[in-house]
């Protein structure tokens, strides 16, 4: 219909069906064809025809002001800046933890680099972050790594690894972490998470019984409650989470430390774009330079505890 509007607008102009014809290469015929097929499509007539002259009724008045509206818009669709057509959003999800330390990191050198990229960042637990990645929500996700195989359509590349501990109350001086585990209150690190499964298999591998009193899915919120007196809790000690309250101390479980791995879940194409591609390697630079998170058996693990 954008052609029958730039005729109707060139017919108003040169006043007649003959006239706009001559000025727009066409037939007086074929103006009156695109006219017609015009008022068709609205359903009313925007002409009123008397013998060989034709002029706009108050329908059409209102209907040529819209036309030229529309045009102009069309028109102007390519007056974009330099650059800016080609530069394509990238969807990113991440989960909480990573959100203010890795990410941060990985999209200060990617805005250096390319500055006119625009990014939106989805926070999310990680299975729900897998499924969007799966159906083409987002781009990549930085997650935690899944219990289970990958379908063969994704890729995983690993970032850090993040000890666990157990958390509590100052008051409580033991380092027996296996006896503070078992008798008090077990803030518990959700079941149907990724990293609550791990937490579930280390206390059926230890058959460590536990007097389970709260369940949630945030660590946050875990840590504040182990604050409060609540109990205690097994976290990963994730960057975010060093600096812990004053009335809250952090127990290794030396031999036993088992890890929750945090990685990038991409899915597997031949090509990716430039900006996704340098954000990828960003992130894997921040993950190996990160002091937070040693991997099992460096020689950084011990440092890293003892400042606990």
């Amino acid at each position: 219909m954008l052609t029958e509007l730039r005729t109707l607008i060139a017919v108003n102009r040169y006043g007649t069906f003959a006239a706009a014809a001559d000025r727009i290469g066409l037939t007086q015929s074929a103006v009156s064809s695109q006219i017609k097929r015009l008022e068709d499509a609205l359903g009313f007539a925007i002409f009123d025809r008397t013998g060989r002259s034709a002029h706009l009724n108050v329908q059409g008045h209102a209907i040529l002001v819209k036309a030229e509206t529309i045009v102009q818009l069309f028109d102007g669709l390519s007056d974009v800046p330099h650059g800016a057509a080609t530069q394509t959003l990238l969807h990113i999800g991440a989960i909480a933890s990573v959100q203010s330390t890795l990410l941060t990191r990985a999209l200060k050198s990617l805005r250096r680099e390319f500055p006119a990229v625009p990014v939106r960042v989805s926070p999310g637990v990680s299975m729900q972050l897998m499924n969007q990645l799966d159906s083409g929500e987002i781009d990549l996700a930085v997650m935690i790594r899944p219990p289970f195989g990958l379908l063969p359509e994704l890729r995983w590349y690993p970032l850090v690894n993040e000890p666990f501990v157990l958390i509590a109350p100052s008051s409580m001086r033991s380092n027996d972490w296996a006896a503070l585990l078992q008798s008090s209150p077990f803030l518990r690190y959700d079941r149907t998470s990724f990293g609550g499964r791990q937490v579930e298999r280390f206390l059926r591998t230890l058959k460590l019984e536990v007097r389970d009193a709260i369940e949630l899915d945030d660590i946050h919120a875990l840590i504040r409650m182990v604050a409060s007196g609540l109990g205690v809790a097994l976290i990963p000690m994730a960057e975010t989470y060093l600096k812990l309250p004053k009335n809250v101390r952090a127990i290794p479980l030396g031999d036993h430390t088992f890890y929750r791995e945090i990685g990038v879940l991409t899915r597997a194409r031949k090509t990716m774009s430039l900006p996704l591609v340098h954000l990828l390697q960003c992130l894997q630079e921040c993950g190996t330079h990160t002091g937070a998170a040693p991997t099992p058996g460096s020689n950084h693990q011990g440092r890293f505890l003892h400042r606990l």
